[in-house]
């Protein structure tokens, strides 16, 4: 075993001098930005947490909360604070509640993952279904993935259990597999100037609606679009696959969209699919998480659940 360096003998000294409630108190003030409030939270008395606060502001050096008129608002080093905090209580949380042995039908445990509208309509019911009769005492938490919580993966992950977005987005971290889906032009079902099939200068001089429109948000196949030298014409972003049929209904807007997610949409949406012209590669959905929770029994539980959901919706 190395030696213990005197850095790393003061970062212990440092740390058993700190109370870890202060921890949960910390992150109580911030989110209240209050005492009051913050103790009725806690179950504390507000002189109590007003010793805590000042322990705080000595630590830090730093007044947290400072009042401006009638409210409290948080100091620059607060804000910065507030996310980071937030990730430490539940990775103590995820340490302290840990089991040698995982049995899902005694869990109460809320498992989330990530995941786009159009993942979520495909998905979330079969897995619903399945955590219900193997752990029906856990919750699932579905939650719309972003950009940023994507563009920041592995953080986001330390906190999320598991995140359902196409490869070429995130590295370096475990993933597997889930779904698989065709890409599918769609246009109103009334449209007067599309046929059976469309060219290439059709869908250019087309007002589109896209989706995760910008330098790093974009669907695989609207960039494989654009390397083929095919620029759209956007006239409506969204953040929402399910709301494509309604933003094209109607209009003479064109949109890509999952072939799954077409069959699954009833017949009276207004819309209809068309091949794309041009060569576009398949989705690829893949489950990503934190190579942290690699052996964790309750995270291999739910990874294995995704994959067995997924499973039945491909079969």
């Amino acid at each position: 075993m190395p030696p213990i360096s005197a850095m790393d003998k003061l970062l212990v000294m440092r740390l058993s001098n700190l109370d870890l409630n202060l921890l949960v108190s910390l992150d109580a003030l911030l989110d209240q930005r209050s005492v009051t409030r913050a103790a009725q939270q806690l179950g504390l008395s507000q002189p109590a947490l007003s010793a805590s606060l000042a322990r705080l502001r000595r630590h830090f050096g730093d007044e947290l909360l400072t009042r401006v008129g009638n409210e409290y608002r948080l100091s620059p080093l607060a804000a910065q604070l507030k996310p980071q905090v937030r990730l430490a209580l539940d990775g103590v949380e995820r340490i302290f509640t840990a089991q040698p042995v995982f049995d899902p039908k005694e869990s109460s445990r809320e498992f989330s993952v990530l995941l786009s509208d159009y993942a979520s309509a495909v998905l979330g019911n079969v897995l619903t279904e399945l955590l219900g009769q193997e752990a029906p005492g856990a919750r699932l938490r579905l939650m719309h993935n972003t950009p940023a919580a994507v563009d920041h993966a592995e953080q986001t992950l330390l906190t999320t259990d598991l995140l359902v977005v196409p490869h070429g987005f995130v590295t370096d971290l475990p993933h597997a597999e889930v779904l698989r889906d065709r890409w599918v032009l769609v246009v109103s079902a009334d449209n007067p100037d599309v046929g059976d099939t469309l060219t290439i200068e059709q869908i250019e001089a087309m007002p589109w609606v896209a989706t995760y429109y910008g330098p790093t948000a974009s669907t695989p196949a609207a960039r494989q679009m654009r390397m083929l030298g095919i620029e759209p014409r956007v006239q409506v972003v969204t953040e929402s696959f399910l709301t494509i049929p309604g933003l094209v209904a109607g209009t003479r807007r064109i949109a890509l969209l999952q072939e799954r997610l077409v069959r699954l949409l009833s017949v009276d949406v207004g819309i209809r699919s068309l091949p794309c012209p041009f060569e576009v590669g398949p989705l690829v959905d893949a489950m990503w998480w934190h190579p942290v929770y690699d052996r964790n029994p309750e995270h291999a539980f739910f990874r294995d659940l995704l994959l067995r959901a997924a499973q039945q919706v491909s079969g």
